[in-house]
């Protein structure tokens, strides 16, 4: 009978040392596309409000921040997503007045972009 509970207790020692790994982080994603802009005092799909900085995409999570680049001429701005859209085939991001600003491509409209998760 002592040796039945003995191999008991050691096989519950065995599962009690099992311990699960801790979640790692998610990692930085990258896309390219084209990017457009817009400006509204309207509240977002966040409830929020369209910012200096903020921007829309398809299914990245509100609150998400992304560095976008102009491909077109190097220049960058971090951006917070707060929105749904675009809704225009082919292009991945529309981004703030402000942002389209820091991208210099307000005069464009529309630029190729790369978009990078942080």
């Amino acid at each position: 009978m002592k040796s039945i509970l003995i191999k008991t207790l050691s096989v519950g020692i065995v599962f009690s040392a099992v311990s699960i790994a801790p979640e790692t982080e998610a990692k930085a994603q990258s896309w390219s596309g084209k990017a457009s802009y817009y400006s509204g005092r309207g509240r977002t799909a966040s409830g929020g409000r369209i910012g200096v900085r903020t921007a829309a995409h398809r299914s990245l999570p509100f609150g998400t921040r992304v560095v976008v680049t102009n491909l077109s001429n190097g220049r960058s701005t971090v951006v917070t997503i707060n929105d749904r859209g675009p809704f225009v085939r082919g292009r991945i991001i529309d981004v703030s007045h402000g942002a389209a600003g820091d991208l210099g491509m307000r005069g464009r409209g529309v630029a190729p972009v790369r978009i990078s998760t942080l």
